[in-house]
């Protein structure tokens, strides 16, 4: 078992056929979908593939954005969306020479529909995703894109273009909107890994701007926020149509108040005119696929329902409670009871490190079992290691004939409870009353617990020691510890 903790919260995700039906009714991907099919033998495009300015009018028509001044452009961003999707196949203008000997560079190629157009009819929901990622990539190219207010501003004097006055670094601007995304996943995913409320823009931004150690931002830091607000709403505004987000953009009129960069809000000011953002189901789903592509620990609801059980009790080591009870409902509802008991008790064996966490994870997954599952728990009642969650099973569901512990199950049972509750670092409060509880109820707890043949026994005496608030009984505690550390 890795005792290293997941870097995420798991998240819980639609199931892939809600999320293709989402992909589908995205406004960005169903405009794209309408240009494929509009697209024929008289489709005219240039040598990038774009369609041609003359045809742009009746792409929009196409649309029904024919009577919007923006149509033109929205046509040419589903246009590109098709092409690079493969919506659309391009096929280029023939090879044929200018009057001066030379290749004509523009020529006009033509287009048709391509080989994904039917995936989004006939395909499988994993397809269609796949489609709708590759457009989401498309997005957020252009959302890294420089902003060009005057290309003739580009030119140098020798009439070529000059891209070292854009300042822009391609890389860094990836990796500032990936670092933005990642952010808001992690702001959007609730311990239950399901998504809360939508992230001001201003605490976004300042996500990625402010130190964490930093208290007051200086005038400087404030700036930066402030461009990194405006940045991101023009990317979120990109973002949105391919329905990534759900986004409140910046209200234009605290622009006019303010000039072109707002500064971030101030006590009660209403957050919500600086921008308002969520991730949607489909962009958790998109976010999280591009986490995993880069590498990224980035755990969902039920990955682990067709995996082993030891897989399981690993997995969920550092779940939140919601999201571990989840993802262990999904794990038994695809066995026996009786099968699931036998795996989880085999699983949760061991005198390692992570063994009373996963006795405490296999107890709690056993608690979601009906009494099918009974005869498995019956044939570990022997089982020092496993007996005594066993006989709390049974006692539990007030079956007959639960034979008594012996003492050194009992004091063993304690320790590993304990070892699994400091091991996830639980409510001190609960954790303290525990302890307070274990004590009280066997009188000479010290002196029979130091010699419990458990592999954590000096560390839980030690953690007692400093858990317990009576002093006396404190002392007692880490003598305790200090004789089980000798005895090994």
């Amino acid at each position: 078992m890795s005792g290293d903790r997941p870097t995420l919260p798991p998240v819980r995700l639609n199931s892939e056929a809600e999320l293709a039906r989402d992909a589908l009714s995205a406004p960005l991907l169903a405009r794209a979908v309408r240009l494929a099919r509009w697209a024929g033998p008289d489709t005219r495009v240039g040598a990038g593939g774009e369609l041609v300015e003359e045809q742009l009018p009746a792409a929009a028509a196409e649309l029904g954005l024919g009577d919007d001044q923006d149509g033109p452009a929205y046509a040419s961003e589903a246009w590109r969306v098709a092409v690079d999707t493969g919506l659309v196949d391009i096929e280029d203008a023939p090879e044929t020479p200018n009057s001066a000997g030379e290749e004509d560079e523009d020529a006009e190629g033509t287009a048709c529909a391509g080989d994904n157009l039917s995936v989004l009819t006939s395909g499988s929901p994993h397809d269609v995703l796949a489609v709708w990622l590759d457009a989401f990539d498309v997005v957020f190219a252009d959302a890294t894109a420089p902003m060009i207010d005057d290309f003739a501003d580009l030119v140098g004097e020798n009439g070529e273009i000059d891209f070292d006055r854009l300042e822009w670094d391609p890389e860094e601007e990836a990796d500032f909107l990936e670092g933005v995304l990642g952010n808001l996943y992690l702001l959007t995913v609730s311990e239950g890994g399901t998504p809360e409320g939508p992230v001001p823009l201003p605490a976004l931004a300042a996500s990625m701007i402010v130190p964490d150690d930093m208290g007051e931002p200086t005038d400087d830091i404030l700036e930066q926020v402030s461009d990194a607000m405006m940045r991101l709403d023009d990317q979120f505004r990109l973002l949105e149509p391919i329905g990534l987000v759900e986004y409140e953009p910046v209200d234009e009129a605290l622009m006019a108040e303010v000039g072109d960069e707002p500064a971030p809000p101030v006590d009660d000011e209403d957050v919500s005119r600086y921008g308002m953002v969520r991730l949607t189901p489909l962009g958790l789903y998109g976010v999280r696929a591009r986490m995993l592509e880069a590498g990224v620990d980035a755990p969902a609801v039920g990955d682990l329902a067709d995996k082993g059980a030891d897989a399981l009790l690993d997995g969920i080591a550092f779940f939140p409670e919601l999201s571990a009870r989840a993802e262990t409902e999904q794990w038994l509802a695809r066995r026996e009871p009786a099968e699931a008991a036998r795996e989880l008790l085999t699983a949760a064996r061991g005198g390692d490190e992570g063994g009373p966490l996963r006795r405490l994870h296999c107890q709690q997954a056993l608690s979601l079992t009906g009494a099918l599952a009974e005869p498995a728990v019956r044939e570990v009642l022997p089982d020092p290691e496993l007996g005594g969650l066993a006989r709390v099973w049974l006692a539990e569901r007030g079956a007959p004939d639960v034979p008594p512990p012996s003492e050194e199950m009992i004091f063993w049972l304690a320790i590993d409870t304990i070892a699994a509750q400091l091991a996830v670092e639980g409510d001190l409060e609960e954790l303290q009353e525990l302890v307070e509880g274990l004590v009280g109820q066997h009188s000479g707890f010290f002196d029979a617990a130091w010699r419990v043949e458990h592999p954590a026994t000096a560390d839980v005496l030690e953690a007692m020691g400093r858990l317990h608030p009576d002093k006396p009984t404190a002392k007692e505690a880490r003598k305790a510890a200090f004789k089980a550390r000798s005895r090994a």
